[in-house]
């Protein structure tokens, strides 16, 4: 472990972030990178062990970002990293069918039985634009609904903002996206089910709604149980297709991703992040009379070069095939969880500072927040000046947590208790700091 700011050192980091501004744009590749909303450069990673990362001034942390999610069992997994380099060795891309592919949709559609058949894709993003896709060319239906705080990725139709109203069609967020394409996405108030039914009021026309049933884009945000069956109920009573967007709680929340914590069942899911176990990896899955409108049997064009490319079919594999094998292994991790955010919120009470926080499986969050938050307006009125100020004080003592206040947490399988306990000790003197 660090032993305190005297440690830190980051000129390295700064030389290569300038160097990188010069050939990257805003010398990153995902805007989130930049640390725009905590202040400081961000850091250049050299390596990654375990619970922990390296940046190229040697500077060590305990990693709760583990890449935004995928890395359940922490970086340089051995038997992921096994499995990486034995598909390597038989080539990198084929763009032809595999056995790896069939063996992991197998695979995936065993822990997910509603599931029938799944398309692996190569993001996130590139899953949910298909999945919409395919709900509109099952449906005949072209608008959409999507939730204010939930992010789908970047494609076109879902960089929306609220316009003016109670009840609007999407406007662009984005230079570069048509208002023509935006106007057939609804917005709507996450656990609002009041909200949801005016859509329904506004159009006629509406192919899903999409979803994070958990929502780590905001922030840590559970869905209310009963806000979700009432969107199943919406849905089936006007033709509607419900999508999950699991590609941040797939096998994060649980074996079977929010899917293991409701009874709620969608008709499309989105996977990513774990099902790749670090590779670039994305998946969409549903019931077969859905699936088969996808070409070549059905009319619903997608395609992908490296989709299911066998180097990422592999990683994914030896990371599913660990987390069924490991019964216990979500016990784990939400101890681990719940120990984390409830002695952050402990330390932050004995410091005078109001402190949200929630975890499911191996995903928490927190909130600098008066009340608790169940939204997007919610998550809004949290002090993102003090967030910054202790993600700043956090990385001193060596532990990097997400770089805003609106994304969540992760623990892997690597970390141990102590490591939890040292985070909530040097959480203790941040807040004294910042208090």
């Amino acid at each position: 472990m660090n032993e305190g700011i005297v440690t830190m050192h980051y000129d390295k980091s700064i030389k290569a972030y300038e160097k990188a501004r010069n050939v990257i744009p805003g010398g990153v590749d995902s805007p989130v990178r930049a640390f725009k909303s905590v202040g400081g450069t961000p850091l250049f990673i050299k390596k990654g062990e375990g619970a922990y990362l390296i940046d190229v001034d040697g500077n060590r942390y305990v990693d709760y970002v583990q890449s935004w999610g995928p890395l359940i069992f922490g970086h340089a997994n051995k038997t992921i990293e096994k499995a990486v380099i034995k598909a390597v060795k038989k080539g990198l891309s084929f763009g032809a069918p595999t056995k790896a592919e069939t063996k992991l949709a197998t695979l995936i559609c065993s822990i997910f039985p509603d599931m029938d058949k799944v398309r692996f894709v190569s993001s996130g993003t590139e899953a949910v634009m298909s999945a919409i896709r395919l709900a509109r060319g099952f449906t005949g239906k072209d608008d959409i609904i999507k939730f204010e705080g939930c992010y789908h990725g970047h494609s076109d139709s879902l960089l929306v903002q609220a316009g003016s109203g109670a009840v609007t069609f999407g406007s662009p967020s984005s230079p570069g996206v048509p208002a023509d394409l935006t106007k057939h996405t609804l917005l709507a108030k996450y656990n609002d089910i009041k909200s949801v039914k005016k859509c329904f009021e506004n159009s006629k026309n509406i192919a899903c709604i999409i979803i994070e049933p958990i929502a780590g884009n905001m922030g840590f945000v559970p869905a209310d149980p009963k806000f979700l069956e009432e969107l199943r109920a919406l849905c089936d009573k006007h033709g509607t297709l419900l999508i999950f967007d699991e590609v941040m709680s797939g096998f994060r929340a649980s074996l079977k991703g929010a899917q293991g914590i409701y009874q709620t069942l969608p008709d499309l899911v989105t996977f990513g992040k774990v099902i790749g176990g670090g590779m670039p990896v994305g998946a969409f899955a549903g019931r077969a009379e859905v699936m088969d409108k996808l070409s070549p049997d059905g009319p619903v064009y997608q395609a992908g070069t490296l989709s299911g490319n066998p180097v990422a079919m592999a990683a994914g594999l030896a990371s599913l095939e660990q987390i069924v094998d490991e019964s216990d292994l979500y016990v784990r991790l939400e101890k681990k969880a719940k120990r984390l955010v409830e002695g952050l919120k402990e330390a932050a009470k004995e410091a005078g500072i109001p402190l949200q926080v929630g975890a499911i499986g191996s995903m928490f969050g927190f909130f600098f927040n008066e009340k608790p938050v169940k939204n997007f307006d919610d998550a809004l009125k949290s002090d993102t000046t003090r967030f910054a100020a202790f993600h700043q004080g956090m990385l001193r003592e060596g532990f990097y947590f997400a770089c805003s206040q609106f994304e969540t947490g992760f623990i892997c399988d690597a970390m141990s208790d102590e490591i939890i306990e040292e985070t909530i000790e040097a959480a203790q003197k941040v807040f004294k700091e910042i208090a």
